[in-house]
């Protein structure tokens, strides 16, 4: 029975949810793309290498932004939005000056300095907090091991490094704790084929408990993130969302989930792993591989993928070169080469590597090799992934940009089409993403 002190929200109040602490369940039905919730960001920084096609303030993509006089690094729509981010940019703008190009705090130290800053100059409640504050965050802190602890305190050097102006630092204790917040409260704003813009903090959005059946999507307009249902949702049901990403099988899923936010989940999925079985589909032959090589193969599968996201970090984001990406697609290729002995191309580690594949190629600009790519994808993403999902949605967004740039165009408005599909009910009809991609077709 509801508290008569829980916070509301429209049709949604906070509550106790049984064996999960803090929850949000609806009051009233929402139908399938109804919007549940808007949430303007608390602080929200911008990526760097976004930076000159996405305005600082407000996250809009345009040309001809206006930069900054002083910094000459954070750019504009207008002198409004300069204005509105200039208690935040402030808080950067004479230290990127001082170190120029040395100047390379993480997303996660800016996003901290904001928050401290914010927390100062408006000690209130915000509009991003009407049914959660960031003061009531979940740090985890009894349960961060030796390691998660070494890079907080890291990252507490770099804070007080870089930010040497305009901040009052808590004693290092405090800072721990808001680092650990962050680190289990963040959320990152993504665009339409979800590609990484930056990060923010969403109280009232955190207030969401994960399943790997959700049953709503988070989608952001700019700063603003909006939760819409992803199926109908009854009077006194919680309101799950994900906060991971669902290809994986049931065990990667939950290593994932202990490790960033300390908890396993129990629902269906997890519990049945009735999807288990197709996302680790083994090929199909007359001497079927035995246990031991499965289960040797989808180990070496886990090791590689985590191989390419070191040689990712290190070589496609620091050193963006030719050769380097050519390194990244032969572990590509070499990886799918040894995992198709075994697994067959549905199987959500071969998808992975093929997914990185394809991104590779994009950004070289192999079109057709991409398509390939793209097009072993797309039918198994749809079967793995729910309903309305991001990652279906963008891989036919994808898709549809090739085939319109290798000119088959009726491809392409087909596969732009299924986009929006799925875009309509996840982002909303009005979001200026679907204008976009309706102006592609009609300029097709």
């Amino acid at each position: 029975m509801r508290s008569e002190a829980a916070p509301q929200l429209g049709g949604l109040e906070r509550f106790a949810s049984a064996g999960k602490g803090r929850g949000l369940r609806a009051r009233r039905r929402f139908a399938v793309g109804e919007l549940l919730l808007s949430c303007p960001a608390y602080v929200a920084v911008l990526t760097v290498s976004e930076r000159g096609s996405h305005c600082d303030g407000c996250f809009a993509r345009k040309e001809g932004l206006s930069k900054c006089g002083r910094c000459k690094q954070a750019f504009y729509c207008n002198v409004e939005c300069q204005k509105e981010d200039w208690p935040m940019h402030k808080l950067e703008c004479a230290s990127m000056c001082t170190f120029g190009q040395n100047w390379q705090p993480s997303e996660t130290v800016r996003l901290t300095a904001r928050i401290l800053a914010k927390q100062k100059t408006h000690p209130e409640r915000t509009q991003s907090e009407k049914l959660l504050a960031v003061k009531e965050f979940e740090s985890h802190l009894d349960k961060l091991d030796n390691e998660k602890r070494e890079l907080i305190q890291n990252d507490i050097a770099a804070l007080h490094h870089f930010y040497s102006k305009h901040l009052d630092y808590p004693d290092n204790a405090a800072l721990v704790v808001l680092f650990a917040q962050v680190n289990c409260n963040g959320f990152t704003i993504e665009d339409e084929e979800l590609s990484h813009l930056g990060s923010a903090i969403f109280p009232d959005v955190a207030l969401m408990n994960h399943s790997c059946c959700p049953n709503v999507i988070v989608t952001y307009k700019g700063t603003l993130a909006e939760v819409r249902a992803v199926r109908e949702i009854e009077p006194g049901e919680e309101i799950f969302s994900s906060y991971i990403d669902l290809l994986y099988p049931t065990e990667d899923r939950n290593d994932r989930l202990r490790d960033s936010y300390f908890f396993s989940c129990d629902c269906r999925e997890c519990t049945t792993k009735e999807k288990d079985k197709e996302k680790l589909e083994i090929c199909k032959l007359n001497d079927p591989p035995s246990a031991e090589t499965v289960k040797d193969m989808i180990k070496y599968a886990r090791n590689v993928i985590e191989e390419f996201r070191r040689a990712k970090h290190y070589k496609y984001i620091l050193c963006l070169t030719l050769a380097p990406l050519v390194e990244l697609l032969e572990i590509c290729e070499l990886s799918l080469d040894k995992m198709g002995a075994v697994f067959e191309d549905s199987n959500v580690y071969m998808l992975h590597m093929m997914y990185q594949a394809m991104g590779v190629c994009l950004y070289v600009q192999d079109w057709e090799g991409a398509l390939c790519y793209g097009q072993k994808i797309i039918r198994p993403y749809s079967k793995h992934y729910p309903s309305y999902s991001l990652n279906v949605a963008s891989m036919w967004l994808k898709l549809g940009r090739l085939y319109m740039a290798l000119k088959n165009r009726t491809a392409g408005v087909k596969a732009l089409k299924r986009a929006i599909a799925i875009m309509e009910v996840a982002h909303g009809k009005d979001h200026p993403y679907i204008s976009e991609i309706k102006k592609e077709l009609e300029d097709h």
